[in-house]
């Protein structure tokens, strides 16, 4: 079996194949990564991608897939597929053809729970739904050429590749209940980066820019405090030349808000690394923790709750510290955590980093279930990042069933701003 990797490293390994198909000119339109990738889980097994085609375009396009420049090995190769290997690993590209590629689209994407419940759902109307085909009773394949199709045909409408768990998906589907999903066009900012002012790579200036290519209406500096884990860090006697700099910033690029922010560290007894006086300095303050300092669940909740009832704590970041494939983060009591936040109005967020791609899925529709505000952030340390991070986190928030309602970076920066004044309002 194939180990699972990083999200972070199957995007990088599918995405660099995808680039190379496409620089040959060969590669369809339809190309797409499918399986956990594409629902966009936090490790990721098989990485695979899909195709459309027919007749001789298949065949031509299997020959250049398996003499890739990138291709070490071509260690399977038949007429529906063939799977390489890399340096960085193995890469399977399926093909079917247009008449039947939402079936086989669905059947690639998963996951196994979903595809069952699909397969039995299949049966009760006389189909058969097996090895990527949907099938009537005489054994010939049901025309679906999208996945629309193919969930029409036993009943359905769409669901969402992020929300094929196999849980209440179907259920939800079946009586209407399916959400308006969060996209990325519905988010206006992000508010969770970092610069060369602690252990991020590029300046202010640099993530400014890469913010205004994506077309965000405002963004949040927010650097780590002075004793976080990272091994630079914005000091106090660094934080007015950080705010002159922003200052200037804001002159030099009117189209964006930039918002000066921090990351600050919440200690082993629950205060913060920056004090009241100079946390007020601040227009946003997201708070965390990034090591459980030898202390239980128990106590890491009361360390939130603590940091939850600041007036100047606005954002928890990735609240778990989850790290996929290595740890799935603290043992928390979510529920006080949860109750604590949505009565103060302290937002948790959803981080698109791919070592926390926290809070994923089940704990994200638990949060937003319990009236809490949700933020979708980068966490990024690099201005070229900043898309492929968020693309991540609004992954993971779909992952949780969220919508734009639940979301507070996608309202305007005046919303934003209010949200931080009716939380200082409360000290």
């Amino acid at each position: 079996m194939t180990p699972r990797i990083s999200l972070g490293r199957a995007h990088v390994l599918a995405s660099s194949v995808i680039k190379e198909l496409r620089d040959s000119g060969i590669a369809p339109a339809g190309l797409t990564p499918v399986g956990s990738l594409r629902r966009f889980s936090p490790e990721v097994g098989d990485i695979a991608l899909f195709a459309t085609v027919e007749g001789a375009a298949r065949g031509r396009l299997l020959r250049t897939f398996t003499t890739l420049s990138s291709v070490r090995e071509v260690a399977a190769r038949g007429t529906s597929g063939a799977t390489i290997v890399t340096s960085r690993g193995p890469v399977t590209l399926h093909v079917a053809d247009p008449r039947v590629a939402g079936a086989a689209l669905v059947w690639l994407t998963g996951s196994i729970g979903h595809v069952h419940a699909l397969a039995q759902l299949a049966a009760q109307r006389g189909l058969r739904f097996a090895a990527g085909s949907l099938k009537d009773t005489s054994g010939n394949d049901v025309r679906c050429e999208s996945e629309d199709d193919f969930y029409a045909a036993i009943g359905l409408p769409f669901i969402p590749p992020e929300l094929r768990h196999g849980s209440d998906e179907i259920e939800a589907a079946r009586e209407g209940r399916l959400p308006q999903l969060l996209t990325g066009a519905h988010i206006r900012g992000d508010l969770h980066m970092h610069s060369t002012w602690s252990d991020g790579r590029d300046t202010i200036e640099a993530m400014v820019r890469g913010s205004i290519e994506l077309g965000y209406d405002y963004m949040a500096i927010t650097d780590h405090s002075q004793r976080a884990w990272s091994s630079h860090k914005l000091a106090v006697e660094d934080v007015e030349d950080q705010r002159a700099e922003v200052q200037w910033l804001r002159r030099q690029y009117p189209s964006i808000h930039l918002l000066h922010g921090v990351e600050v560290d919440i200690m082993t007894d629950g205060t913060l690394d920056f004090d009241d006086e100079l946390l007020a300095g601040f227009d946003i303050v997201l708070a965390s923790l990034h090591d459980h300092g030898g202390q239980h669940g128990s106590q890491l909740t009361e360390r939130y709750l603590s940091a939850i009832h600041s007036p100047f704590v606005d954002i928890i970041t990735h609240p778990l510290n989850r790290t996929p494939g290595i740890s799935e983060g603290y043992a928390l009591d979510l529920d006080r955590i949860f109750a604590a936040a949505a009565e103060t109005g302290t937002a948790m967020e959803v981080d698109g980093a791919p070592g926390h791609l926290d809070m994923d899925g089940a704990v994200a529709r638990r949060a937003a279930a319990d009236g809490v505000t949700i933020v979708v952030d980068s966490d990024c340390h690099r201005s070229e990042l900043l898309r492929r991070q968020m693309r991540f986190g609004v992954g993971t928030a779909r992952r949780g069933w969220l919508e734009p309602k639940h979301v507070l970076n996608t309202r305007p920066v005046d919303e934003v701003l209010a949200f931080v004044s009716r939380k200082r309002a409360r000290g």
